[in-house]
């Protein structure tokens, strides 16, 4: 699980009642909807964060959802990206300023400019220079973080079968290869009509902790990349 304390890798502040979830890869922020699958429980997500930290695992979640999920300790989840709803997430944040709009240069010849007065002079403290003005006009606003809300989506339980996949390749024989080295196999992968990719991983095992135990093997043979997968 994040931790609840100190910053997240996108600069906010850690909430463990939050609904809220770190990912490897994902752009920060992004919106998933994490579902367990020993239950049937979904739960939206906002991701603010990377990790998680142990082998394997690909998504952590905030102690509060990991309860709303029903979820004592690591459990087979499906994480789907809402990709909408992650764009809009982006949007306003601080550091993401709007465009400045861009007006087009004046025409014509310039035949008086009008100077404020120095400081300390008659009607210096009526003076509001224009670029000031310009300044406040075009600073954009920005808001907080999306709260998501608490709630719960009951659906079917639907476990899946848990493997141990250890990369992906555009070339056979470098899949074989791995799949020798981890005591698996290589399988074709991908939607048809593309460049064939060979998926290469070990399985399935019947229990998160016996899927834990074959990826703490492959980590000792030094095998790299290595994540637990449910299908």
């Amino acid at each position: 699980m994040p931790r609840a304390e100190g910053l997240t890798a996108n600069g906010e502040a850690r909430d463990a009642g939050a609904m809220v979830a770190a990912h490897r890869t994902l752009q920060l922020p992004a919106v998933v909807t994490v579902t367990n699958l020993d239950n049937g429980r979904s739960l939206r997500l906002r991701v603010h964060d990377r990790g998680p930290t142990e082998a394997g695992r690909v998504i952590a979640v905030s102690p509060r959802a990991a309860q709303l999920l029903g979820a004592a300790g690591p459990f087979r989840a499906r994480v789907v990206l809402d990709g909408n709803a992650s764009r809009a997430a982006i949007e306003g944040l601080a550091g993401q300023a709007a465009p400045l709009p861009i007006a087009t240069a004046p025409v014509g010849r310039v035949e008086r400019e009008s100077l404020a007065p120095p400081e300390g002079a008659r009607g210096a403290a009526q003076a509001t220079p224009a670029a000031a003005r310009s300044v406040a006009e075009l600073t954009p606003s920005f808001r907080e973080p999306e709260r998501l809300p608490e709630q719960v989506t009951q659906g079917a339980p639907s476990p899946g079968r848990i493997w141990l996949e250890a990369g992906r390749f555009f070339r056979r024989d470098l899949a074989q290869a791995q799949a020798a080295r981890l005591g698996g196999r290589a399988e074709p992968f991908g939607p048809p009509g593309r460049q064939q990719q060979w998926r290469v991983r070990s399985g399935p095992y019947a229990s998160i902790a016996e899927a834990d135990a074959a990826l703490a093997r492959a980590i000792a043979l030094g095998q790299p990349d290595l994540r637990l997968a449910v299908d």
